[in-house]
């Protein structure tokens, strides 16, 4: 991580239907993310929330109108994603569904080959073909690896964002079967839930290390519906089965001993449906870990 962190907000709540999860970055704020930063010797550079379309003041809801208010929101995570890395500052993506993560990351990505561990409980490797729901925050990583809407695929710049092997999924549970083939046929390194309960998460965490050698850099995009719903209720999709605190924790920690972490996605915290803000509190100690908080 850089000396300077640079908090940003981006309430979007367009990807699926859950309302509530466009208050998560204030939620997070709320839970003492600032003061936990500080605290590992980071100065904090928060920008607030960048100005996105939000679905209650959408004036056109049909699908062709909801992908161009994503491509809105995401343009300005992308632009934000730019100028922090202008500014020589790590960026904290505060969500948000996890859409937003197809604009930090097509940002992060324009000048480098980036590293990404994705955390969550679903891979979001659906395509408008294969997903049935239709929520696009479902297929934002298909969409970086270059599947999927066309504007949105080429959102910054033309093109694929990241390769297959510059990808690593992890505490997967939950996977629809056009998103198990998009996987296979790529070869994404996916670490599910079964490998990490038969491997123990520290060797699950190291192989995606190793995976990611070749990556100067790595992002971190995190989901907390990675984890059970007991540990982080406050979310629109939980899964049963999910990581343990502990098991969240560790991996931060591997991750920050890496010395290669440079940001961060925390999307999907839904106040709404959480219980006195435990989530968003959940969020603020694992970006502790992730900056390099330790138990000694």
């Amino acid at each position: 991580m850089k000396k300077t962190i640079r908090i940003i907000g981006i309430p979007m709540d367009l990807g699926q239907t859950h309302r509530g999860v466009d208050m998560g970055p204030s939620a997070i704020h709320y839970a003492g993310l600032a003061k936990a930063i500080k605290q590992q010797g980071y100065e904090v550079d928060d920008v607030g929330n960048l100005l996105v379309p939000l679905r209650y003041a959408l004036k056109d809801i049909s699908e062709k109108g909801l992908y161009s208010a994503i491509q809105q929101g995401c343009q300005a995570a992308c632009q934000a994603a730019i100028e922090a890395l202008e500014a020589d500052e790590s960026p904290i993506f505060l969500g948000g569904d996890h859409t937003i993560a197809l604009g930090s990351i097509s940002g992060l990505a324009l000048n480098q080959r980036l590293g990404v561990i994705w955390l969550d409980a679903h891979s979001d490797c659906n395509t408008p073909d294969t997903s049935p729901t239709g929520n696009i925050h479902g297929m934002p990583l298909a969409m970086l690896l270059g599947q999927g809407h066309h504007d949105l695929v080429n959102l910054g710049h033309e093109g694929t964002k990241l390769l297959p092997e510059d990808v690593v999924l992890m505490g997967v549970r939950n996977l629809d079967q056009g998103e198990k083939n998009f996987l296979r046929d790529r070869g994404v390194l996916t670490l599910t839930m079964r490998d990490i309960d038969e491997r123990g998460m520290a060797e699950c965490m190291r192989v995606a290390i190793e995976h990611l050698s070749h990556c100067k850099s790595l992002h971190v995009s995190l989901d907390l519906d990675c984890l059970d719903p007991q540990v982080a209720p406050g979310v629109g999709t939980p899964c049963p089965g999910g990581l343990t605190y502990r098991e969240a924790q560790l991996a931060m920690e591997i991750i920050a001993d890496s010395g290669r972490c440079g940001s961060i996605d925390v999307v999907e915290v839904n106040p709404i449906l959480d219980h006195s803000n435990k989530t968003a509190q959940v969020a603020v100690e694992l970006i502790a870990s992730l900056a390099g908080k330790s138990i000694m």
